[in-house]
């Protein structure tokens, strides 16, 4: 951060703040404690603003825990709170992305004045309104939901990632999101960000898989790739490593040939 913010400055570019995706899309990773709390050392230093998109929040599957930067800043001392702010939606944790509904938590009194204002033009209905409150009221229910996707999402995981490994793909080791973080190096044919855009077309348009390459993401290194787990039942996921297999086995006999 430090060196981004001096070469910035340097190109007399004004830094007005950082965004991250805490859990990460694409990774499927949680920040640490220690992180969150030099994240908003760096902002306060800096006199710049930290927006945490937390949209992932409560898709955490296995440890470490999430843990917001709502209650990171609350152990600091000398943090300027008009900096911090939090944005949010239901359209993951509760799968209803239909809805629309987006929320923006904000310690910042003025942020807060221009984002009621800009609500004004995309307001949520009284009738989802009415029907949200109600669901979100219900704890048990609420409880029980997130439970059950937890667990969901654990198995799956784990179905998908044992499956990439039989045939010697790996995975970053990840503990929430959708997706998960696919590393496919070895079946690049040029180390390099064209070689996976190659390879992304095969995939695409021959094994007919929709995965997302590392470079849309602007991954430093070539041969990731995001792949979401979540958006489809058991038959699919079993169809989806069936095909990776083959196409992983094909790559190799034709190498070894």
């Amino acid at each position: 951060m430090e060196d981004a913010y001096e070469k910035a400055q340097k190109w007399n570019l004004n830094v007005k703040g950082i965004i991250i995706a805490n859990p990460s899309n694409p990774l499927g990773t949680t920040l640490d404690i220690e992180t969150m709390r030099s994240l908003v050392a760096f902002v306060n230093e800096k006199n710049i603003h930290l927006v945490c998109d937390e949209i992932y929040a409560a898709t955490v599957f296995d440890s470490p825990q999430f843990v917001s930067v709502a209650e990171v800043i609350q152990d600091m001392d000398c943090c300027n709170r008009d900096l911090i702010h939090i944005v949010y939606s239901l359209s993951k944790d509760m799968g209803i992305p239909g809805f629309r509904v987006g929320i923006v938590y904000s310690f910042n009194d003025d942020v807060m004045l221009c984002a009621r204002k800009m609500s004004s033009f995309g307001l949520v209905s009284s009738q989802t309104q009415y029907l949200l409150a109600s669901m979100l009221s219900d704890d048990g229910f609420v409880g029980n939901f997130l439970r059950e996707s937890s667990k969901r999402l654990a198995k799956r995981h784990y179905v998908f990632t044992k499956g990439l490994e039989q045939v010697g793909i790996s995975c970053l080791t990840s503990n929430a999101g959708l997706f998960f973080w696919m590393d496919m190096r070895l079946l690049l044919k040029e180390q390099s960000f064209e070689g996976e855009i190659e390879l992304w077309r095969v995939i695409l348009n021959e094994v007919k898989l929709n995965v997302s390459p590392g470079s849309s993401f602007q991954c430093s290194e070539p041969g990731w790739f995001r792949v979401c787990f979540a958006n489809m039942d058991d038959e699919t996921v079993e169809v989806a490593l069936n095909r990776i297999r083959a196409f992983v086995l094909n790559r190799e006999n034709q190498e070894s040939n």
